[in-house]
Order: structure tokens, then sequence, then C-alpha cells
């Protein structure tokens, strides 16, 4: 399943928050504009992404780096996203 999760960008803070859960990525990707939206800042500073889990998630959790990934195995990766964002 799709999760949007807040990627806090302080290195020490490895839990990551999950926003929302999501059947597609589709839907993941509209969820996505819409806090982009309603936070009235770019997505960059929204400091939200998409991942992929591997597993039943809920609105709320904490994930680890291990928990998600950005690409579902098998998904098409788009065009100049050749490389996960994961460090």
């Amino acid at each position: 399943m799709y999760a949007l999760i807040y990627d806090d960008p302080d290195q020490k803070k490895t839990l990551k928050k999950v926003i929302s859960v999501h059947k597609s990525r589709n839907d993941a990707e509209q969820a996505l504009y819409r806090r982009r939206e309603d936070l009235h800042r770019p997505i960059l500073e929204c400091h939200t992404r998409i991942v992929w889990v591997n597993r039943a998630v809920s609105a709320g959790e904490k994930l680890t780096a291990k928990d998600f990934a950005d690409w579902k195995k098998g998904e098409k990766i788009p065009v100049g996203e050749l490389y996960s964002d994961e460090d």
C-alpha cells in the first residue's frame, strides 16, 4: 500500500509519521497535491513524500526506513527518477 509520510529533514529523527494511506500511487499523488494546497507551500517545503509499505499501516503510525521504499517492486519509475530518495 502507498502512504504519505512526514519526512522530517532532521537526520536524528529516524521515525517517519504516516499521514495517510492509499491503495494506488495515483490516489497518493492526489493526496500529496491536496496537502500542498492546504499548507500553501511548494511540495518540497511540505516535507511529505509518497512511499510503498509492504504491510498494513494506518495514519498516525510511525515507520523506520526499513519499513518502506520509494518505489513498489516492479513499479515503473518515471524518467529522471532513476534512484530513490533514500539515504
